[in-house]
Parts: C-alpha cells; sequence; structure tokens
C-alpha cells in the first residue's frame, strides 16, 4: 500500500509541476515515508497534519499549495474527514448557542501577542486594500477609510460593528468620522482589548451573540465575521443586520467568499484554526439577503488578500523569537501552513474578498461607491 500511494502522490504531483525530493524551492521534500498513505487517507487533513509533524517540508511553502490549487489537486484526494464534514453540517447548526462562542474560545482568544505581532500597526484581523498602498499598514487604514466612506459616515451618526474584533474598525470610524457606536464580539480576549483601546470614545463593546441584537442604528457592519455565521443562518444574520439599522441607513458585509456553494469549511482549517466556520457563495448571499436589503455595490478585491496573508507571515516569522517562549515548534508550522494555504487560496483565485453596500429600499437616485 505504501508504495501504490506514493506512485499515486507522484503521478499528481507530477501534473502541477512538482517533484518529491527535486532542487526547486517549490518542491517538497518528504522527511516520512508514511506521507504518502496519511494524504490519500485524509487530503487535505492528511497533509497538513503531516506538515505540523514534520513529515515533509518545502522551501517556497505558498508556491507549492499554490501550484497544488492550480492543478486542482485537492479536488482529487478526498478524505473521509470531508464527507463526515458535510454531513455533520447537513444534520446540525454548527453556528448556534454555545458553537457560536467556539470560534472565540479557540481562535481569536488564543492570545493577544500572537495577533499583535502578526497584524501590524492596528490589529485589524482582515484583509487590507492595496490599491495605492505599500505596506501593511498602509493598506489596513486605506481598507477601514474604505468602509467608511462607503457608508457615508457623519458626525454623530451611531454605529454598529458586528463582530467588531479588537476594536479597530469602531475606534477609526469614531476618531475620523466622529461617530459613536457599539462593537459585538463572541470572544472576551478581543473584548477586554478593545474596551482599552477605544477608552475615552463614545464606543461600547460587548460580548454578545449577533442574534440578540434588537436596536435601531444609522449604520451597520461586519468585518470578516461572516465566515463564522453558517448557511443554516444567513437569512437570520440578514435579518438582524436589517432589524438594527434606521430605513434609509446603509449597511456593509466585507468578507470571504469562494466560487462554489458548500456547508462546511476544508478539514484542516475546521480542526486547527477556525472550528465551525464556512464560506459563502455569491449565490448563497444573494438568496439569503433576498426581500431584505437591495445590493447597492458587490465589490471584489479578493487578489490583496495573497498581499495581506504574506504581510502577516513575513511579520509572524519575524516575531517569531519572542512568540516561541510561549507556543511549540508543532503551532509555529501550523501557524505559517494556515498563512501559507490561505494566500495560495487567494492567488490562484479560488476565493474572493467581497464587500456589499447594502440599502433596505434602494437609495434614492442611486447610490455612487467609492474606490
Amino acid at each position: 500500500m505504501g508504495n501504490s500511494a506514493r506512485i499515486r502522490i507522484e503521478c499528481l504531483l507530477e501534473q502541477a509541476g512538482l517533484s518529491i525530493d527535486g532542487s526547486r524551492a517549490c518542491d517538497p521534500q518528504i522527511h516520512d515515508v508514511h506521507f504518502y498513505h496519511r494524504v490519500i487517507a485524509h487530503g487535505s487533513l492528511g497533509l497538513g497534519e503531516s506538515y505540523m509533524d514534520g513529515w515533509w517540508d518545502a522551501d517556497d511553502l505558498d508556491g507549492f499549495l499554490f501550484r497544488l490549487l492550480v492543478a486542482h489537486l485537492d479536488e482529487k484526494v478526498h478524505g473521509i474527514d470531508d464527507a463526515w464534514l458535510w454531513l455533520k453540517s447537513k444534520l446540525v447548526n454548527m453556528q448556534r448557542g454555545r458553537r457560536a462562542y467556539v470560534i472565540g474560545e479557540r481562535h481569536y482568544d488564543t492570545g493577544n501577542d500572537l495577533f499583535q505581532a502578526m497584524l501590524g500597526k492596528r490589529l485589524v484581523y482582515s484583509c487590507g486594500y492595496w490599491k495605492d498602498a505599500n505596506d501593511l499598514d498602509a493598506a489596513q487604514e486605506a481598507k477601514l477609510d474604505l468602509v467608511c466612506r462607503k457608508l457615508q459616515l457623519k458626525p454623530g451618526m451611531r454605529v454598529l460593528d458586528i463582530g467588531c474584533g479588537w476594536g479597530e474598525a469602531l475606534k477609526f470610524a469614531a476618531e475620523r468620522y466622529g461617530v459613536s457606536g457599539v462593537g459585538i464580539t463572541v470572544s472576551r480576549e478581543q473584548a477586554d482589548f478593545a474596551q482599552n483601546l477605544c477608552r475615552g470614545l463614545p464606543i461600547e463593546i460587548r460580548v454578545q451573540d449577533y442574534r440578540a441584537l434588537n436596536e435601531k442604528f444609522d449604520r451597520n457592519f461586519s468585518i470578516g465575521m461572516f465566515e463564522h455565521v453558517g448557511v443554516k443562518n444567513y437569512r437570520t444574520y440578514f435579518e438582524v443586520k436589517r432589524r438594527c439599522l434606521a430605513d434609509d441607513g446603509l449597511a456593509l458585509l466585507h468578507c470571504i467568499g469562494s466560487s462554489v456553494s458548500s456547508n462546511h469549511t476544508d478539514p484542516w482549517i475546521a480542526k486547527y484554526i477556525f472550528p465551525n466556520s464556512m464560506l459563502p457563495s455569491a449565490g448563497q448571499i444573494a438568496a439569503a439577503r433576498e426581500g431584505v436589503f437591495v445590493i447597492e455595490d458587490w465589490h471584489n478585491f479578493g487578489a490583496d488578500y495573497d498581499k495581506t496573508l504574506m504581510a502577516w507571515r513575513a511579520n509572524f516569522d519575524a516575531a517569531w523569537p519572542q512568540l516561541k517562549e510561549k507556543y511549540d515548534e508543532r503551532f509555529r508550522r501550523m501557524w505559517r501552513f494556515y498563512l501559507s494555504a490561505s494566500a495560495a487560496v487567494f492567488r490562484s483565485r479560488r476565493d474572493q474578498l467581497w464587500q456589499l453596500v447594502l440599502s433596505p429600499h434602494g437609495v434614492p437616485g442611486g447610490y455612487r461607491a467609492p474606490r
């Protein structure tokens, strides 16, 4: 079985222009012969776990993973784990009740030290806007300003941030545009940080499930939160978003999007990075908001996520000498695989980054979106 598994993997890699133990930076160097069977049996989960365990390496890790995706090799090796996730997500609402808080506990509460080291000047854990930016900090500021301009924020407005993270977006909006606001998160670590960050500003931070919201705001937005909502809850999400918006208000949705519809995420991502997460398709979003919102604008700048993720990885690598006092080598490999694989996905254009501007009834005379 071991030899046949190796032969199959070799043939697949050849389709991606890759060679086992080859001389190029993107060629995988195999250190453990059990690698082949593990990948055949468990697909992407086996690939990621075997990397975490040191069974293989590639100097150009993101380049290796990019080539796998471009050749669609992930579609040719399916482990049982993917089928189990599909069935589980079909039978159970993975993002409801107590499960809604799992992502905060297992990912966002990992440690503010890690995210402060990785994310740059601002703790903004979402795609930067690189149109006129030359570095990560400038790209994140440009993204925050783009959100504020799309929402046409004005002094005195009250704004809701659904999934506020560490509070950076609300802080930016309050300081630059003179608004007040409420931010909600399911992460206690994030909430504590955001409360300190926004101290002295007219901003309230809550640990709260979005479904419990029932109050009006002039504007509301979500940046990088919708990926945790789940397809069974998309309609509810948009209904809450509408319930919490003035009749003449604007709402913004900033999220990663998939080119195909599914009900779950990649098995490795689900196990190690974002439990109970999934990426929406355009069709799923459009159907869920039908009769609730008019789509005023749909903006795709997914290629910018490749640059953002590579900048995060560079920051993580630079900070590792300090971080390794708290995190072990397996965590380092896990985190590098996560950032490298994510960059490869966006580079291959498998996934997109969307910003949607929504209105309850349509903006009279039309809406002109800034870019």
